[in-house]
């Protein structure tokens, strides 16, 4: 940060430097007796030199602006890839659980069969026959274990790439608006209500479309990506001649979200899951006027299928 700091320092200076110099340019008044060169052709040479610090300086105050916005989406980029460090972690913990009691569950059952077969077996064929088994089980082990880290490894990069053109794609909108996140291998789109609609109505405003429209064009791109749209509301009573309840508005909300993806923008209806949530899950509290506008929302949830990782996690042990 503090190298970022001083190159903006350096460009600052050159920047006031030009402009200095093009002031010093500038013509200051009718030129008296001039010998060798017309007042005319004088003063079009200063202008053109004028002309040119001016372009300059404009360029280099550009070169800032866009070194500046640079450094803020390469912060944001770090943070999110911390985000996803913190969750693969996660996750690396719960299959490392799961090992382990496979390990325990194989150490019972092995125990329990050499107890059954010790009367009957010589201890020759006891021992052939275990090593037997404890050479299949473990084969077995680590086959399931390659094929779930291969697996893993496919969906957190499924993910990881899915967050990243997600952001992308909705970088033109302000935090207050949208957010996007990933949590449990899922990417979290949060639009809050002032985005997508008036008070007390489920009609996308004009700006909601525009988001919609872009993350209908990702989702056009990423085919296997299942959609689910949540509304939610914060805990304020509304009843009138449409919407019973908040129940009744979220749900309305997600219907024509998930209505506008397959009719305006060609997504995939079988992709499409609207649910309304009413006051039910809320994010802050309801207390207050900023927890109640957190809570005024819709998430729109992607999540990258994963019957394989499913099918082998479920296989009986």
């Amino acid at each position: 940060m503090r190298a970022i700091k001083n190159v903006l320092a350096v460009l600052a200076f050159v920047l006031a430097f030009q402009f200095t110099q093009a002031q010093d340019l500038e013509p200051k008044g009718r030129i008296k007796d001039p010998k060798k060169v017309s007042e005319k052709a004088h003063n079009l040479f200063m202008s053109q030199r004028l002309e040119l610090a001016t372009k300059q300086r404009d360029s280099l105050h550009a070169m800032v602006v866009a070194f500046h916005k640079d450094t803020l989406q390469r912060g944001e980029e770090f943070r999110n890839l911390m985000a996803l460090h913190q969750q693969l972690s996660k996750d690396k913990s719960e299959l490392s659980a799961q090992y382990r009691k496979l390990i325990d569950d194989y150490q019972d059952m092995n125990d329990r069969y050499t107890d059954l077969i010790k009367s009957s077996m010589s201890k020759t064929e006891q021992l052939n026959i275990a090593l037997k088994e404890k050479g299949d089980l473990l084969q077995i082990r680590e086959k399931k274990l390659a094929e779930l880290e291969a697996i893993i490894k496919r969906q957190d990069s499924l993910t990881n790439a899915l967050s990243d053109i997600v952001k992308k794609a909705l970088l033109s909108f302000n935090s207050d608006e949208l957010t996007v996140e990933m949590k449990n291998g899922k990417v979290y789109v949060s639009l809050s209500d002032k985005l997508l609609f008036k008070s007390g109505s489920a009609d996308v405003e004009e700006k909601g479309l525009d988001a919609i429209k872009k993350l209908a064009e990702v989702l056009n791109k990423n085919m296997e990506i299942d959609v689910l749209v949540e509304g939610h509301t914060d805990n304020k009573p509304i009843k009138t001649a449409v919407f019973a309840d908040n129940w009744d508005l979220s749900t309305a909300r997600a219907n024509n979200i998930v209505r506008l993806l397959s009719s305006n923008y060609a997504v995939e209806p079988k992709r499409l899951t609207a649910a309304g949530r009413g006051e039910y899950q809320p994010k802050a509290n309801n207390e207050t006027a900023e927890g109640r506008a957190k809570n005024r929302r819709t998430e729109i949830i992607l999540s990258p299928k994963l019957d394989e990782l499913y099918k082998i996690i479920n296989k009986k042990r």
